[in-house]
């Protein structure tokens, strides 16, 4: 099915009456307590904590596009505090306690967020719903409770995750071919631009100097060096996520990751009936090549998954213009999912990318002998991890010891992706094998098909 609109950043721009006007860009060499390299909600969170903490700093935010240009403007809006990162491999430099706080902070970041926003009077759509997991076939159910375990005995809160049956996971949605399913209780949806042009603003408010259309071409020790000039800065954050690899000497740094996103028109009351979601729970489903979708504010759902997962040489989109195969591979989810949909218009299609280590585990630091600082590799979790970021770069750049600075996942180190044309054909390989096993498992193979291991072991996914 052909797309009304497709790119054009992504729909939740359209949904805001289009992309924003620029800021001007730097206009030459400056100077800076901190420079920021990426305004999105990494960069936009730490510079908020920052001159919260201490006002009179003097940052500058440098974004080549505009702020919210990347994946925090196009995003699935998954405001969920989760952690799908592996536990075990931060547990090999941590302990079992300290991962346990990981989880538990980044499961706060909800609330956090709701606070800011409602304090900042950030109108983002945010509701608080459960995020509902489901699974179509036995496999599927097989690893649903396995992962409603996981999460169960990792969290503080046991309760905050509870595995439904069939009749109680359809009640929820009328998804068909229906199992069962979990939920995770303690979630939101987000309007994910509005959240970030409102973030922006507020940091504004603040004092904090956005410089847009300004291209970074070298970060070194006290200095960032962009096509209109140099900042020059004794602490300097890249934030930069799923657009990392486009800086020069971080080639292989983080793989940049594609995803892409449908939205539907906006559904008929009749439609809502039948479908059901009456709680506007975040869906997503127990596949190996899972998908991520939400009921918007105006009654139309948005689906997502991997499409096209990469790119060569981590080369990204334009203005988030996404293939029609992606498309044509996204609405076959939802009407398999959902067969009621299966006359409804696709009013944008889009694309965007997000940041993977070689671990698949975000991390966040600050080198003490060069004063340069990160964070990202979200994998998609970067709606809620990037504030817990932000906070967290905060007291790296104020020397504060806190419980988040001695979090496992600051300051570790990760090592660096292959080169081409060996992650190319590892990340393809990967998510052809996961989408074999997918239809293994939909045809009737009632355990987790040894391919989606064999495809994991390809990455270290």
């Amino acid at each position: 099915m052909q797309a009304k609109r497709n790119g054009d950043i992504s729909f939740w721009y359209a949904d805001m009456g289009g992309v924003p006007a620029f800021r001007p860009p730097l206009p030459g060499d400056i100077d800076a307590d901190v420079a920021i390299v990426g305004a999105g909600y990494t960069g936009l969170w730490t510079a908020y904590y920052l001159k919260k903490a201490r006002p009179s700093l003097r940052i500058a935010l440098i974004e080549r596009e505009f702020a919210g240009f990347g994946a925090s403007g196009r995003n699935g809006g998954w405001l969920s505090g989760g952690f799908s990162w592996s536990r075990e491999k931060y547990l090999k430099t941590s302990t079992r306690q300290g991962v346990s706080a990981m989880q538990a902070a980044m499961a706060g970041c909800v609330d956090e967020v709701i606070r800011v926003a409602s304090a900042e009077g950030i109108d983002a759509d945010i509701r608080r719903v459960d995020n509902l997991t489901v699974a179509t076939n036995p496999a599927q159910l097989e690893r649903a409770r396995e992962e409603c375990e996981t999460i169960r005995a990792w969290d503080v809160d046991p309760d905050r995750v509870e595995m439904l049956d069939q009749a109680a996971t359809r009640a929820r949605i009328n998804v068909r071919d229906v199992m069962g399913g979990f939920v995770v209780h303690g979630q939101a949806r987000v309007q994910p631009a509005k959240l970030v042009r409102g973030l922006a603003a507020a940091v504004e408010r603040l004092g904090v100097l956005i410089y847009e259309k300004t291209t970074v071409t070298a970060i070194a020790k006290g200095s960032v060096t962009t096509d209109r000039g140099t900042v020059r800065a004794e602490t300097i954050i890249r934030a930069t996520e799923g657009f990392t690899a486009g800086i020069p000497g971080e080639e292989r740094t983080w793989l940049a990751l594609n995803s892409a996103q449908i939205v539907t028109e906006p559904l008929s009351p009749e439609l809502w009936r039948q479908i059901g979601w009456e709680g506007h729970e975040l869906l997503g489903n127990a596949a190996h090549a899972y998908c991520y979708a939400q009921r918007t504010r105006e009654g139309r759902i948005t689906m997502g998954g991997r499409g096209v997962p990469y790119r060569y040489g981590s080369r990204t989109d334009v203005n988030g213009q996404t293939q029609q195969a992606t498309i044509d591979q996204l609405h076959t989810i939802l009407t398999t999912l959902l067969p009621q949909t299966a006359g409804c218009r696709i009013d944008h299609a889009w694309c965007g990318v997000l940041g993977v280590p070689r671990d698949w585990c975000t991390t966040v630091g600050l080198d003490p002998a060069t004063r340069i600082g990160w964070a990202g590799g979200y994998v998609g979790l970067g709606v809620s991890s990037s504030n817990l970021s932000g906070r967290t770069l905060a007291d790296l750049i104020l020397g504060q010891e806190t419980e988040l600075t001695r979090l496992p996942w600051v300051n570790r180190k990760v090592r660096p992706w292959e080169p081409e044309p060996f992650r190319w054909l590892g990340v393809h390989s990967m998510y052809q094998l996961y989408r074999i096993a997918d239809g293994r498992e939909a045809a009737g193979l009632a355990h987790t098909s040894k391919l989606a291991a064999l495809a994991d072991s390809l990455t270290g996914h």
